[in-house]
């Protein structure tokens, strides 16, 4: 296993899409959403450290999440957690994250990866990854994983690159935001734009670099604690300093600037798990295409419902279709999923109560 790799594994977000299972004080990384016996960045940590040494994988979270993360990777040490004490999008925290690599290991190549996204065929992940570390080893790059559309998606960003290129191994044209349904059509008929999986690799120099040119400013913030990364004073700079960087996201801060940036189309299967509708298409289905999960059902008239209970609960449905139904605690959520986007709107009004 090579020493120089690295991976930041972000696990700070809240999943207010898939409530009530998922809340903010239990989100839904850690929980195990497909019914396999592992949460969702179990697995994640299990296949990176296929490749890269456990002591090198920093999980990324939230403050709160610090006790959620130390119970459900028990292998993993406190000091590879780092804890956001507010929340600041994704440049902010990989810049710092890249400086504690750096102070360890100025020859470090990472990826950095979400922690709540499925991925089937492993062996193909492995195999994309050390590609992708093999060219970042060689060139200075910024690449990604693109994942190749198997349908018109409007709620994934894209990556276009020159369709005339004929290397394995892709230059980025641009970045494209999510899409409406007709312009989602046409990139698909293109055939030279890939969903953008949010899953990144280079060297511990290439970002760096990147950030000194497109982020001065936040450089500058994050190396006046550089002398106590990784030091128990670490912590305290940060929670005194962290608030002040700007509340960016590393696609628009430098991906989208840099001219650098390669892309990979992927060999496996993904999903970001972001819906209880993509939930269902990963999971197994009866011959009217229901989905269920911990459930004991009587299902007359029904179909291409998801439905998910508690402690194996009865549920009996007569004449409902395209819903999601899920039983959690004290609530009860029955909705249509061609709304599904709406439910992260519940879950934010019934946190501001």
């Amino acid at each position: 296993m090579n020493k120089n790799y690295y991976a930041i594994l972000m696990a700070g977000g809240v999943g207010s899409r898939f409530w009530p299972v998922s809340t903010v004080d239990f989100p839904k990384q850690f929980h195990d959403m497909l019914g396999t016996g592992e949460t969702l960045i179990q697995k994640t940590f299990s296949r990176l450290s296929r490749i890269i040494p456990a002591e090198n994988i920093l999980i990324l979270t939230n403050e709160r999440y610090n006790q959620l993360v130390l119970e459900q990777l028990p292998q993993v040490k406190q000091d590879q957690v780092i804890l956001e004490p507010v929340m600041r999008n994704t440049a902010p925290c990989i810049l710092f994250a890249s400086l504690k690599i750096q102070k360890q290991n100025p020859d470090a190549l990472m990826v950095v990866a979400p922690s709540d996204h499925w991925i089937e065929d492993e062996e193909q992940f492995i195999a994309n990854l050390e590609r992708s570390f093999e060219c970042c080893k060689k060139d200075n790059v910024l690449m990604t994983l693109g994942i190749l559309p198997t349908f018109p998606n409007t709620g994934y960003g894209y990556i276009e690159f020159n369709k005339l290129d004929n290397n394995p191994i892709k230059k980025v044209v641009q970045f494209r935001e999510k899409p409406n349904y007709t312009t989602a059509k046409s990139f698909i008929q293109s055939r030279n734009f890939l969903w953008n999986a949010g899953i990144f690799i280079w060297s511990v120099q290439s970002i760096i670099e990147a950030f000194d040119t497109f982020l001065p400013e936040m450089v500058s913030l994050f190396e006046k604690g550089k002398a106590y990364y990784n030091t128990p004073r670490e912590q305290e700079f940060i929670n005194e300093h962290y608030a002040d960087a700007e509340n960016i996201s590393i696609d628009y801060a430098v991906l989208e600037k840099a001219k650098n940036v390669y892309v990979l189309p992927a060999t496996f299967d993904w999903n970001d798990l972001g819906t209880w509708g993509s939930l269902h298409e990963k999971l197994p289905k009866d011959e009217q295409f229901n989905a269920v999960v911990n459930a004991t059902m009587i299902l007359e008239n029904a179909s291409n419902n998801i439905i998910r209970t508690e402690g194996k609960k009865l549920v009996v449905i007569n004449g409902l279709s395209d819903f999601i139904i899920v039983d959690k605690d004290d609530t009860l959520l029955i909705f249509p999923k061609e709304k599904e986007q709406e439910i992260k709107k519940i879950s934010v009004l019934l946190d501001k109560k």
